[in-house]
């Protein structure tokens, strides 16, 4: 395995999966550490250090959910979600805890593989420099740094979410369709889900302050998707700036 190989976490319960699918991704070079319980893959977690976690939502000893957390208290990681839930609010389960991606069962190991593949690209996509700043003035995005503060604090975003934010923010006032924000977020057709979006933007108005029902920033288009708008600056400010 080559030193710089990407390593991955892959929690499964059931064996047969658990050793096809690190079969598979070993295949492409990834380094796999595979554990079958919920508690084996939060104390490898803090053993190692993992560019993506593989993680069942049914797990004995300790949940999926409850696993998605430990990780998400302290690291952005990637996490795809596996699911055998076939019920659309059981399949957004794992994005409202902050997974960027899922997969119900029964799967092909290749399309998980085809899926760590596009996480892994968009993730060292958004990790390269772009020497670009948002500011909106209570809202601050610093998309070289991948950095985002509202009021001067920094609010921590997953890839996901963070994503979703740069690139309604890059034009104030467009309105983006659910479907487009699947394909520039995710990176493909994430098999059209698009409440997937829902659970992304619901999670991100949580971290930002914004309130739904009287919103600064994010505002719902109803029956299309969403748009970001950039708030007028006081009159005192822009009076201000005309001296």
């Amino acid at each position: 395995m080559a030193s710089d190989a990407k390593k991955i976490l892959l929690v499964e319960d059931e064996k047969a999966i658990r050793d096809a699918v690190a079969a598979y991704l070993e295949r492409e070079g990834y380094w796999v550490r595979s554990v079958g319980d919920g508690q084996s893959a939060v104390e490898e977690f803090e053993k190692h250090t993992f560019d993506l976690v593989i993680l069942d939502l049914m797990l004995p000893k300790l949940s999926g959910e409850r696993v998605c957390r430990a990780i998400r208290d302290t690291s952005d990681v990637p996490i795809i979600m596996l699911t055998a839930k076939g019920e659309v609010e059981d399949r957004i389960i794992g994005l409202e805890l902050g997974a960027d991606d899922y997969l119900i069962k029964p799967f092909s190991p290749r399309e998980l593989v085809a899926r760590v593949r596009a996480l892994l690209r968009r993730v060292r996509a958004e990790s390269e420099p772009q020497l670009e700043v948002l500011d909106f003035g209570e809202l601050v995005i610093d998309i070289s740094g991948h950095k985002v503060t509202v009021g001067g604090k920094e609010i921590d975003l997953t890839a996901s979410e963070f994503k979703l934010l740069t690139t309604l923010a890059r034009y104030p006032g467009r309105v983006y369709t659910r479907m487009e924000l699947v394909e520039k977020v995710l990176g493909y057709d994430f098999e059209g889900y698009e409440r997937t979006i829902d659970s992304h933007v619901k999670n991100l108005r949580a971290k930002l302050g914004d309130d739904p029902r009287d919103p600064t920033w994010l505002y719902t288009v109803h029956g299309v998707g969403y748009r970001f708008e950039a708030p007028e600056k006081p009159a005192d400010d822009a009076d201000a700036e005309d001296k």
